[in-house]
C-alpha cells in the first residue's frame, strides 16, 4: 500500500491460537523516514486429530524405548522367580551361572517362531552353566498352561504372578532377551526377535561360546 510518499510493509506471523478467528494488527511507524510496518498475526490452522494422535503415539513409543535402553554392564536388578514346577530363582541362586531371560506371550508370533531356537540353545549349553527362564508376561495362568500343553517347551516357564522380572526389565514388546553373566551383571539385551545368531552373540558377551 502506498500513501503520499509513505511506504507500508506488511509482515504475516502465524500464532498457535486456533480458538481465535480474527487477525491482529500492530502498526509500527517510523516518523523519521516515513516508513510504516504493519504486522499481521494470523492463528495457525489446527492439526488434524488423526495427525495429533499419531504424533502423541510416536512420542510415547520413543520415550518407552529410551527408558528401556540397553543396560549392558550394569548389575542385574534384584529379582525373584518361581517356575511352574516350583523351582525358585533369585540373584543369589544364579551366582556363577549365565542366565537367559526370555520374555514372551502366547499371542506373539515371533516368540512362537523362536521358541525352538531358545530350547535348542538351552540344551546345548546346559552343561556349561546356562540357566534359561521363559517368562510369560501379563496373561492368565490357565491360558498359558493350555498354550504350553499345546506347544511344549523344554525350558522352565515362569508365570507373571510368580515373578517381578517383567517389571524389572520393562517388558512391553516381545520377545525380549536379557543375558546375565556369571558376575551378576547384564551382558546383553535384545528387544524384538533375535534369531539364533543374535542370542548366541549375547551369550558370547557373557563368556559362553559354541564349540567349533
Amino acid at each position: 500500500m502506498h500513501q503520499a510518499g509513505n511506504h507500508t510493509t506488511t509482515k504475516v506471523f502465524n500464532l498457535p491460537d486456533p480458538a481465535s478467528n480474527c487477525q491482529r494488527y500492530v502498526n509500527q511507524g517510523n516518523a523519521k523516514n516515513g516508513m510504516q510496518t504493519m504486522l499481521v498475526f494470523r492463528p495457525m490452522v489446527p492439526l488434524p486429530a488423526i495427525l495429533c494422535r499419531f504424533l502423541i503415539i510416536t512420542l510415547l513409543i520413543t520415550s518407552t524405548f529410551a527408558s528401556a535402553g540397553d543396560e549392558s554392564g550394569q548389575p542385574a536388578p534384584r529379582f525373584r522367580a518361581k517356575t511352574t514346577t516350583g523351582v525358585q530363582f533369585n540373584n543369589e541362586s544364579i551366582k556363577g551361572k549365565v542366565v537367559l531371560f526370555e520374555f514372551w506371550t502366547t499371542w506373539c508370533k515371533y516368540c512362537e517362531g523362536e521358541a525352538q531356537i531358545v530350547d535348542d540353545i538351552a540344551k546345548e549349553f546346559s552343561d556349561k552353566g546356562l540357566i534359561v527362564l521363559a517368562v510369560d508376561v501379563l496373561e492368565p495362568d490357565q491360558k498359558v498352561k493350555k498354550y504350553v500343553a499345546e506347544h511344549p517347551r523344554s525350558v522352565p516357564i515362569v508365570l507373571t504372578k510368580d515373578t517381578n522380572l517383567a517389571a524389572m526389565y520393562n517388558a512391553q514388546v516381545y520377545p525380549i532377551y536379557v543375558v546375565i553373566d556369571r558376575d551378576g551383571n547384564i551382558a546383553g539385551e535384545q528387544r524384538g526377535a533375535a534369531g539364533d545368531r543374535g542370542i548366541r552373540r549375547m551369550l558370547r558377551s557373557a563368556g559362553l561360546k559354541s564349540e567349533e
